[in-house]
């Protein structure tokens, strides 16, 4: 039996990049995936991917939905919930940095890295709570970062929203854990995506691999890994929980 059979997941910023790596892993161990997109130009590869997981055999759909915006997401989650029946999986993993110096950043950048990192986790999350409830059973999984652990100069606004995500997953594990809702967190290091393509090759990235342990930047399998772990009942004890997926970037 696959790990995820016949469950129902709902990720967030899923049309590239680790979210659709996380919604292709858990299709392949038979979950049910809804998954959002935010804007026009992503449509495309929305609809790709939702005719990828079906071909894997499950039931997918792609949203086009702002996890920033409170409304939207309580629309989001009654949609899921009338169209699978229910939500037992929540993966917050949509997010932006708008790196800048502290000196230099505007209120504007400050608060769009807010409310799409760290509010829309609280957006998503509240919304899943009354299904996961009714069922006495659910997994939240929220997409922090190293970042998050370890800061970094010139990125204040995305440390502060993804150390929020942390203290936030550890909140929610106190609260929900008498109704066997399970929260963690998981803190990739420099995964190979879009956000990060200035640093495949060169010698910034030979720089920031000699600190890496394993020596690689990270892959969004690897991150989809840990993720497919903290959904499953693999994990049916871990909450609360925050775990680096970096290579050894951070100890």
């Amino acid at each position: 039996m696959k790990l995820l059979e016949n469950k129902v997941a709902i990720i967030t910023g899923a049309a590239r990049g680790i979210g659709e790596g996380i919604a292709i892993k858990f299709a392949e161990q038979g979950a049910n995936i809804a998954f959002t997109y935010v804007s026009e130009s992503s449509a495309d590869k929305a609809k790709a991917l939702e005719d990828k997981l079906t071909a894997l055999g499950v039931k997918a759909k792609a949203y086009r939905s702002n996890a920033g915006d409170f409304a939207q997401c309580e629309t989001l989650v009654n949609d899921v919930v009338k169209e699978f029946g229910t939500v037992d999986i929540l993966v917050n993993n949509a997010g932006i940095s708008k790196d800048n110096l502290l000196l230099r950043m505007t209120a504007e950048q400050w608060d769009d890295v807010m409310n799409i990192n760290l509010k829309s986790t609280f957006n998503m999350t509240k919304q899943v709570m009354r299904p996961m409830m009714k069922a006495k059973s659910g997994s939240i999984i929220n997409m922090s970062s190293v970042i998050g652990l370890m800061g970094n100069a010139g990125q204040s606004s995305y440390a502060a929203s993804k150390a929020g995500m942390i203290g936030f997953t550890k909140s929610v594990a106190k609260e929900l854990g008498s109704r066997n809702i399970r929260c963690n967190a998981i803190a990739p290091g420099f995964v190979e995506t879009d956000m990060t393509s200035y640093l495949k090759e060169g010698e910034q990235a030979d720089k920031y691999k000699a600190g890496i342990p394993l020596g690689r930047f990270g892959s969004s399998e690897d991150i989809a890994n840990v993720t497919l772990f903290l959904a499953s009942n693999l994990s049916a004890y871990v909450t609360g929980q925050v775990i680096s997926a970096d290579g050894g970037l951070y100890m």
